[in-house]
């Protein structure tokens, strides 16, 4: 396994294109408890479920919260688990190649459980960084910094893919080099951030 470096991964809207499901979830909370947010979907993307009812929701009663929280977790154990294009070829090129890999998701392992059972990609990976390890989520560096101790590779040949505001974030604090996915927003809003935009993984390879 070449030890050189490391590609680590965020899911949703990289790996898996469910971000178009995550918008309307969140729209529609967003609208029921009137947070008078607009394009709350956007705020809430790449970060973890601890930070989003810390911030959005900490004024209701833990009974509500908890309710809220059930029923995220129903809607996630139901999403279609449809790969972005191209992502799971490119994967099985880098394992070929003996690139070490990191997952480094906001989920949760009981979501992570599901997706794997859904879809053939656990054995890509050399370590999964969740919400259930770091105390900070995105956009904290946190998590990265921990997938790149896990690999024992140096931040800084770490190549981070991601697609949200937050997550490319704590891959740029982490020191590590931020390809950008146009999934979720725009190719124009995230391209002074990263290294390079690209649609999917479609024609891009190791």
């Amino acid at each position: 396994m070449k030890n050189n470096i490391a590609a680590l991964f965020d899911l949703d809207g990289v790996i898996i294109d469910t971000e178009s499901q995550y918008d309307i979830f969140w729209r529609e909370i967003g609208q029921k408890y009137q947070l008078g947010i607009e394009n709350i979907e956007q705020f809430v993307k790449g970060t973890t479920l601890s930070n989003i009812m810390s911030t959005y929701f900490s004024y209701l009663p833990v009974k509500e919260q908890e309710k809220l929280e059930t029923v995220l977790r129903n809607f996630e154990l139901q999403m279609d688990m449809i790969p972005i294009p191209g992502a799971l070829e490119f994967l099985a090129e880098l394992k070929r190649s003996e690139i070490k890999m990191g997952l480094v998701t906001s989920s949760d392992d009981e979501k992570l459980d599901y997706i794997f059972r859904s879809l053939p990609i656990r054995t890509y990976f050399d370590t999964l960084v969740t919400a259930n390890r770091v105390i900070k989520g995105k956009p904290d560096p946190a998590c990265y910094l921990l997938a790149a101790s896990d690999l024992h590779v140096l931040p800084e040949n770490c190549y981070v893919f991601e697609d949200s505001f937050n997550g490319i974030a704590a891959g740029n604090a982490a020191g590590m080099k931020v390809i950008g996915l146009s999934t979720t927003n725009s190719t124009e809003s995230i391209r002074d951030k990263v290294i390079k935009v690209i649609p999917d993984f479609r024609g891009f390879s190791l």
